[in-house]
């Protein structure tokens, strides 16, 4: 299950930690966003060091549709009825920069960089797009309404963003990740401010980044209240049709397409991890259905960490961890999220002031109708008479057919069928989980 990214690059090995390290800014997660950290940093002359449990970019990011755009869905109306036109802005600008960073970092970089426009589309609900588009005039910000698209299937219409960009982002990790001070295989069992004790030794720091897709404290922040994870699926599609730009749908049921070299990548099926999913049944079916005589060559799965109210979290974890810092809850958006998040955090660890900071603060309001269900799902998960558990916070595990693995509906931690840990929040495997059969949700049962 291998993403079409995995295939076609290689990425730079890196030496595990061997000994006990003093330095001053300690960067957890060898993602994305705590490689674009590295790179600001050692671009400034910091000092820092970067530690990942496995391989760098061998989580979330490997999964990304690659899509370098600051058109997030239809997202800008709700920004501004939830934090009024400042905030939205800012927003807005954020990723922009974002996007020209990428642009400007890729000139140098042989990773598929190319422009493309960035389609948001609706099935049935065009009143809806005139909103966001008098949302974004509103704000500055160019787009148009597209009536026709080159997709299989008639639309209501679509926002048009024009001159985003795709990239390979597992070439361009590569490229920016040589020269870096990484230490891989490196795992974080015990965090606190100022210290990190890992497998091959402990590490001081003066600040420290957690990049780790999902937090890895749970008592600072909330976040397990504040985060919960969605998962999609996607389809690299030979003799499929070149569709000329990025296009996405409003509903986030919906659809995703991009063309990478002669392929078309298919996304969706998405849904709470943990729930029922019909997999990538769902996009075979649409490809057989709208092109015959379309060839799978990759099928792989993606998973993002979703916030209450759209936006992620970046800068201090807490009000109570000075020194302390956290890139969360991208909400699908990894790759200008990841950008942001750098451009932010390093700013305020340079002592620099960014416009920024207030906007994705980690500490704004947590009073979202999304932080009932959350609860919800949390109280139904440790409730629920079942076994294995997840070892995050005793959640009851839900066995996933499509991927043969355990999945936890609370807080999205997964597990293979053999109970290593395959996604976090938590912190290691699930023992016994492998040894239960899928009818175990109902009567088996298994140790921690």
């Amino acid at each position: 299950m291998d993403s079409i990214w995995t295939q076609t690059a290689r990425l730079p090995q890196f030496a595990p930690l061997g000994s006990d390290l003093k330095t001053d800014v300690l960067i957890i997660g060898g993602g994305m966003a705590g490689l674009l950290c590295a790179h600001r940093l050692a671009q400034a002359g910091a000092d820092y060091a970067l530690v990942e449990a496995g391989r760098i970019c061998g989580g979330i990011t490997k999964g990304t549709t690659a899509k370098i755009t600051f058109q997030h869905g239809l997202l800008c109306e709700r920004l501004i009825r939830q934090f009024g036109p400042k905030t939205a802005r800012l927003y807005l600008q954020a990723n922009q920069a974002a996007l020209e960073e990428y642009r400007t970092l890729c000139r140098g970089i042989d990773c598929g960089f190319e422009e493309q426009d960035a389609f948001v589309y609706s099935l049935r609900r065009p009143k809806r797009l005139r909103r966001e588009l008098a949302a974004l005039n509103r704000l500055g910000f160019a787009a148009e309404f597209e009536e026709r698209l080159p997709l299989p299937f008639a639309t209501a219409g679509a926002i048009k963003f024009a001159r985003q960009a795709q990239f390979h982002p597992l070439k361009f990790a590569a490229a920016l990740a040589s020269g870096l001070r990484i230490f891989e295989h490196t795992k974080v069992w015990e965090l606190s401010p100022g210290r990190a004790v890992t497998n091959a030794g402990t590490i001081l720091a003066n600040r420290i980044i957690v990049a780790t897709h999902f937090p890895l404290l749970n008592r600072h922040g909330c976040y397990f209240l504040k985060l919960y994870q969605h998962r999609s699926y996607l389809l690299a599609l030979k003799n499929a049709p070149k569709l000329g730009g990025m296009y996405l749908d409003e509903d986030e049921k919906g659809l995703s397409f991009r063309n990478y070299g002669d392929l078309l990548l298919l996304g969706g099926g998405g849904h709470r991890t943990g729930k029922q999913s019909n997999g990538w049944r769902e996009l075979e079916g649409f490809a057989r259905s709208h092109w015959p005589g379309a060839q799978v060559t990759a099928h792989w799965a993606a998973q993002d960490c979703m916030t209450l109210d759209g936006m992620p979290y970046i800068g201090l974890y807490s009000r109570r961890t000075p020194g302390l810092y956290v890139a969360a809850g991208f909400n699908k958006w990894g790759m200008t999220s990841s950008m942001v998040a750098a451009m932010v955090l390093t700013d305020l660890l340079l002592n620099q002031s960014s416009p920024y900071e207030a906007v994705f603060s980690p500490s704004r309001t947590m009073l979202r109708p999304q932080l009932a269900v959350n609860g919800l799902e949390s109280v139904l998960g440790l409730l629920t008479p079942t076994v294995p558990r997840c070892p995050h916070m005793g959640c009851a595990l839900h066995y996933n057919p499509a991927e043969h693995s355990w999945d936890c509906p609370c807080h999205g931690s997964r597990f293979e069928y053999d109970g290593a840990l395959a996604d976090n929040p938590a912190m290691h495997g699930k023992p016994g989980a492998g040894s239960a059969q899928p009818r175990a949700a109902k009567e088996g049962s298994a140790k921690q």
